[in-house]
This record gives structure tokens, C-alpha cells and sequence, in this order.
């Protein structure tokens, strides 16, 4: 596995991709993502195959790397990034929260649904450049109620960091509330 070991490293990659866009206090991905590699393919099966439980397994990895580098240890929720009902309701999970629950098992932090939505439905990003998915993800994501991420940091999850924008999008909402700090974890990073 191409382990990017970002969590060794500060500032690394996936954080340099955000300065200038969003505000994220760490940020790490177990692997580098390559197209056409076996990686790949389990993270199609995953989020395309109904294989749950890969994201169950990549996340306790995930979690037992950055948990004995005590990379997150002051975050208090892990949030998966949320699909719209629709997509979700396709798939039958979010691939996101099934990476999460594998986390929580390593990190012991609760998993916060429901208050970082989806608003709209949007086809999938893979064909879309950097701009074009900023601008295809810019206004998809609200937070219901901003209280519960007052004063909290939270851990955003997803399957592959690409160009950031569905994270910097996430991020952006959840830094609206009150003294809110983001970090994000991915199982994959596709660097160019």
C-alpha cells in the first residue's frame, strides 16, 4: 500500500492544498490514490459495489496510524461528509460513514450525523476539474444546527481527496459556527 504517512508530516500536501482556501488545523490520507491501481479498484468497490465493510477496515488502518501519532487527539466529533438521500438511498451507506465507524473504533470519538446536510443532489466529480468542482460543490452543504459544532473540533472524513473542493466546501460550513476548527482525514489522495 503507498502509504503517504501525512501524519508524520506537518505542513504536509493535503494541508498546503488548502492554504489560502479554508481554514484546517491537520489534515492526512492513509494512501496515495492512483488511477488504474488495485487501491483503486477497492475504493470503487466500496463506494460502487456495496462493500461496506472495506471502508470498516481502511478506517481502523486509517485510525491505528494516526492514533499512535496521536495525530487528532483534541478533536471531539468525527463527521462523515454526507451524500444526499438520493445517492445514498442508490448505494444503500455512505461510503464516508463507514471509514468514520472504523476510526471511531481506534480514536473513541463519536460520530456526529445529521447536522452537516447535503442540501442538493449533484452528479459525481470524477470527470470535473479543480474549478469546476468548487463550483459544483459550493453551495451543496449546510449546517442544521450550528450549536452542536460550537467550540468543537471536528474531524471531516471522505474517501478521496482530489482537488479538495467537496472538503473546502464541507469545512467552509462547519467554520461558520462559533470558534468551530476543522481537520480532515481521507483514505485516499490523488496527487498530480
Amino acid at each position: 500500500m503507498p502509504r503517504t504517512n501525512f501524519h508524520l508530516i506537518t505542513p504536509n500536501p493535503i494541508e498546503l492544498t488548502f492554504w489560502g482556501r479554508v481554514q484546517i488545523e491537520k489534515a492526512t490520507a492513509l494512501f496515495f490514490y492512483r488511477k488504474g491501481s488495485i487501491y483503486q479498484k477497492l475504493l470503487h468497490n466500496l463506494k460502487y459495489k456495496k462493500s461496506a465493510a472495506i471502508g470498516i477496515e481502511l478506517g481502523r488502518i486509517l485510525g491505528a496510524d494516526v492514533n499512535n501519532a496521536n495525530y487528532f487527539s483534541e478533536i471531539d466529533y468525527i463527521v462523515p461528509v454526507p451524500l444526499h438521500p438520493k445517492k445514498e438511498r442508490q448505494r444503500g451507506y455512505n461510503q464516508s460513514l463507514m471509514i468514520a465507524k472504523g476510526l471511531k473504533e481506534l480514536l473513541n470519538k463519536p460520530i456526529i450525523e445529521g447536522v452537516l446536510i447535503r442540501t442538493h443532489y449533484s452528479d459525481t466529480q470524477t470527470k470535473r476539474g479543480r474549478f469546476e468542482r468548487w463550483e459544483n460543490v459550493n453551495e451543496l452543504f449546510a449546517v442544521k444546527d450550528p450549536s452542536q459544532f460550537e467550540s468543537k473540533h471536528i474531524l471531516l472524513i471522505d474517501d478521496v481527496i482530489t482537488t479538495g473542493s467537496t472538503i473546502e466546501a464541507c469545512a467552509s460550513k462547519i467554520l461558520e459556527c462559533k470558534h468551530a476548527k476543522v481537520s480532515v482525514a481521507a483514505i485516499g489522495y490523488a496527487s498530480n
